[in-house]
């Protein structure tokens, strides 16, 4: 069974989670939730949500959108998380 906490960090370093957001913002690490739905040996299915940030011309935050998804998680025998593949 693969720790949350390293589902947690994964999800806050990857670039995967940016397919998510739609208004060409980016995602908000501090607002990021992630959910185990299900888990079995090597992989678990996650619901992640966050704020994507929007901003303006001047580098201003102009908004925030919130984002959600779930991305199926797997890991090899070591336990090292090897990809995320978003479920629609």
């Amino acid at each position: 069974m693969m720790d949350k906490m390293a589902i947690d960090r994964y999800f806050a370093a990857t670039p995967a989670i940016a397919m998510l957001c739609s208004q060409n913002g980016w995602p908000d690490n501090d607002s990021l939730t992630v959910e185990i739905l299900e888990q079995d040996e090597g992989s678990a299915l996650c619901g992640v949500a966050f704020e994507e940030i929007l901003v303006e011309g001047a580098g201003c935050v102009a908004g925030r959108i919130p984002c959600w998804g779930r991305f199926r998680v797997q890991w090899d025998a070591a336990g090292q998380i090897t990809h995320a593949t978003r479920v629609i």
